[in-house]
């Protein structure tokens, strides 16, 4: 009997091409190299005090870039999560201050929730782009916050339950909020990778009329992932307001494009139908290490956009050739 070789050459070329495919490897990678070159060049940078600042900045821009990756995987995007992330900021410490921080708590995210099905019914119900209909939240709940509080902050005065479970330091540079990230980067990849309605996101992205003739309800998933991306938002609100024991309308100005930002960089497609919650992670992962790291070598902090402006680019141009190679 003749023998029958696998060829090696092949199977080696398939495996890696299946890696490279991987919708977060550029980012992965990107991660990899971009933690050892500041390792390397910029003093005290793996000093316990620079990790825990950038888990933390990772921990909250993480968090919304979860739920914007999985609206924009669905082929929608949210500007409104600046806004809604100092609003929840804010309501809960007006609420917790009345009642137990527990009961805040739900309440808040239940609200968060509402103007993420708002955003979702105005899009898909009145056909009006995403754009159009979260820009208008962010600038109302934005505008909103600034008018009622005129610009003042106000302080968190109730029980310590809710800081304890979100923003308490454990040790070592370890918050709950790190491990909070973790767990939600967990649950939402398997929802992503692992269930039915991860598969209607990816098929309301990739092709909404192929999904519909397929009997997915298109429009309800995607006002699903907008309350998903609103609530996430006002997590991340509350965790920044249970670490700073305040609340203040400027909170997560510009974090509505700095999560975007994420998730594109993360390997997230922009026009849906393609990309990993780790990768967003990952995506936001690497902006705190540039804003980090920029300054412990000594470049000034305003430099950090233009740094992230041209990785976002980088990053879009390498994902689209990636996808063309390999479609």
């Amino acid at each position: 009997m003749k023998d029958i070789k696998p060829n090696l050459g092949k199977s080696f070329v398939g495996g890696w091409s299946s890696v490279v495919r991987y919708p977060a490897f550029g980012a992965i990678v990107a991660f990899t190299l971009l933690f050892g070159f500041f390792s390397i060049i910029a003093p005290d940078f793996l000093s316990l005090t620079t990790l825990t600042g950038i888990l933390s900045l990772v921990a909250e821009i993480g968090i919304i870039a979860i739920g914007e990756a999985f609206l924009i995987i669905s082929g929608e995007f949210d500007l409104s999560v600046g806004g809604v992330y100092a609003i929840a900021g804010f309501l809960f410490v007006v609420l917790a201050n009345l009642m137990p921080s527990i009961l805040a708590l739900i309440i808040t995210l239940t609200f968060c929730g509402l103007i993420g099905f708002i955003n979702g019914v105005i899009t898909m119900k009145v056909t009006i782009p995403s754009f159009i209909t979260t820009l208008g939240m962010l600038m109302l709940t934005r505008g909103s916050l600034l008018g009622f509080t005129r610009g003042s902050s106000v302080t968190y005065s109730s029980d310590k339950f809710v800081p304890m479970i979100l923003s308490n330091d454990l040790g070592y540079g370890i918050r709950p909020s790190h491990i909070w990230l973790i767990v939600l980067t967990v649950i939402f990849t398997i929802i992503l990778t692992n269930t039915r309605y991860g598969n209607w996101t990816f098929s309301s992205g990739g092709n909404a009329n192929v999904a519909r003739t397929l009997g997915i309800e298109v429009e309800r998933v995607k006002i699903k992932n907008f309350m998903i991306s609103s609530a996430m938002a006002g997590f991340a609100g509350i965790i920044a307001m249970s670490r700073f024991k305040f609340a203040n309308a400027s909170f997560g100005t510009g974090y509505e494009l700095e999560a975007i930002t994420a998730a594109v960089i993360g390997g997230v497609y922009l026009f849906g139908g393609y990309g990993t919650v780790i990768g967003a992670v990952l995506g936001a992962g690497m902006m705190a290490i540039i804003r980090f790291g920029l300054v412990l070598v000594g470049v000034p902090g305003y430099s950090y956009q233009a740094f992230i402006g041209g990785v976002l680019i980088i990053a879009a141009i390498i994902n689209l050739r990636i996808r063309r190679i390999f479609s």
